[in-house]
């Protein structure tokens, strides 16, 4: 199974991709939200939207997903 077949084909827009680096360092929905500048629920919100658009369950497999990508430079190659 290819990387877009388990992960989706879209890529994440820049504000979700920030979200995801601050998850994947390990901060709580809320520490997220602080660092935004948003609420708790609008953070949970744009999980919800990026593990759906990554085809992901929980935040283990985003911080996987993201680990895997560091260091791509081009969003186009983020998904191979």
């Amino acid at each position: 199974m290819s990387a877009s077949e388990r992960y989706g084909n879209r890529i994440p827009s820049e504000r979700e991709h920030g979200v995801i680096e601050l998850v994947a360092e390990g901060l709580k929905n809320k520490e997220v939200a602080d660092a935004i500048g948003t609420t708790e629920h609008v953070v949970k919100n744009y999980l919800r939207v990026i593990y759906d658009k990554l085809g992901l369950w929980n935040r283990v497999e985003l911080a996987l997903w993201y680990e895997s990508r560091r260091g791509v430079s081009s969003p186009a190659l983020m998904m191979q």
